[in-house]
């Protein structure tokens, strides 16, 4: 008897490692044709660049709202290499320039995979051309995150006139800076913050510096939201404002001409940057003054996030602007409305607290990209009329003559 129980536990365990499947997640450049074909072309079937049984299903990615593909291959353990094909060789995916890149490859094992990928140009297309203004630059390609034991390249935007000024500027720190100022390292087109503020600042606003933090790939959600979801993930949030609050923002105050105190610090992203940049602005109202929260990713936590908000209460005069679109579907506008009435009720104003909910706006780039404009003066365009209390001039302990906090949390005064 014992030995017919260990032959099916044996048939149990082969049949389990024969029906173990590799499932991919793709995510393809923006200038995709938007009724393309995606196929897996690999060893497991010969190279065949258009095989229907190797074709990716497109669906919304319900994070990002973004579309992307994905299938799930039972191929044989061992050695896979692969490429991806919009139906043909001259139509095979490239690299960042839309030239020739080498097999992918991986070890299957025979256990359940998700790998998560992006293809980053094709070779029948152009690539895209970097938009990047000349005021942008990479600030660091490898920024470490000690709280994380991570990585990260940063941006900066610095305002037309930083090389030629002695100003103090306010900076907002911004999430999944892929997309906010260069469409060549975009997911599906830029934020294009870098040109809206080079436009405001030659209509005579003082401007802001712009500090922009790539998201980690497969950190992403992870980072983005301090609770767990039990579908998704999530539960390093607190670290990664951490690392803003901490280590990323001392260096840039250290290093750079701005307004380090609270008012004159913002924090802004979109759908899962959206709920992060919510979360620290609630929980750390000591630090970020102003938040731009773009079609939060709410339903990420629910209750957690309203609870947060009624728990904390208003601890300061702030700036939120809240924006989504009608179109993302009826739970984003009532997560808002929800959101705006529970901030009123903790003691914030209309005068604090503002929502739009714009009746063709998705969960897409281009419409943060057209909102952020009317963000930004909401939040900063005092600033261009000289009543805010923007005190100018280099290294001055008295540039924000107005704050409300004390003394030792200026980081440009600890330790002076």
């Amino acid at each position: 008897m014992n030995k017919y129980f260990l032959l099916f536990l044996l048939w149990l365990s082969i049949t389990n490692f024969a029906f173990s499947q590799i499932t991919f997640n793709v995510a393809v450049p923006y200038n995709t044709p938007s009724n393309a074909a995606i196929y897996l072309a690999g060893t497991f079937n010969s190279w065949t660049n258009n095989a229907t049984a190797y074709q990716l299903t497109r669906q919304t990615d319900a994070l990002s709202g973004a579309y992307t593909y994905s299938i799930t291959i039972t191929p044989p353990v061992g050695a896979v290499a692969y490429k991806f094909t919009r139906g043909s060789w001259p139509s095979v995916e490239g690299n960042a320039t839309g030239d020739y890149i080498p097999d992918r490859s991986l070890t299957y094992s025979g256990l359940p995979m998700v790998v998560n990928l992006s293809i980053q140009t094709w070779e029948d297309l152009n690539a895209p051309s970097h938009t990047l203004a000349s005021n942008t630059q990479i600030l660091n390609s490898s920024f470490y995150m000690p709280q994380l034991n991570r990585n990260r390249r940063v941006w900066i935007y610095l305002p037309i006139d930083y090389l030629n000024s002695t100003q103090n500027y306010p900076v907002i720190y911004m999430h999944d800076a892929q997309n906010l100022f260069d469409v060549a390292t975009s997911f599906s087109g830029e934020w294009q913050v870098d040109e809206a503020l080079n436009t405001k600042m030659g209509q005579g606003n003082y401007g802001a510096i712009v500090v922009g933090i790539d998201n980690g790939g497969a950190d992403r959600i992870n980072e983005y939201s301090p609770w767990v979801n039990a579908q998704y993930g999530g539960g390093q949030g607190d670290e990664y404002i951490n690392f803003i609050i901490e280590t990323l923002k001392p260096y840039i105050d250290t290093h750079f001409r701005t307004l380090p105190c609270r008012e004159h610090t913002g924090i802004a992203g979109s759908s899962m940057g959206g709920l992060i940049s919510l979360y620290a602005s609630v929980a750390r109202q000591d630090v970020f003054g102003r938040a731009g929260i773009f079609s939060p990713s709410i339903w990420f936590a629910n209750t957690q996030v309203f609870d947060l908000v009624d728990q904390t209460g208003k601890q300061f005069d702030m700036k939120y602007y809240l924006v989504g679109g009608a179109s993302e579907g009826s739970s984003m506008a009532t997560y808002i409305n929800q959101l705006y009435t529970n901030l009123l009720i903790e003691g914030f104003t209309t005068t604090e607290v503002t929502k739009l909910l714009p009746a063709d706006g998705q969960h897409a780039e281009w419409f943060w990209a057209r909102e952020f404009p009317a963000a930004y003066d909401w939040l900063f365009g005092n600033l261009a009329n000289g009543s805010s209390t923007i005190v100018a001039g280099n290294n001055s302990h008295d540039v924000c003559s107005n704050q409300t906090i004390s003394y030792k949390h200026c980081t440009r005064c600890r330790g002076k």
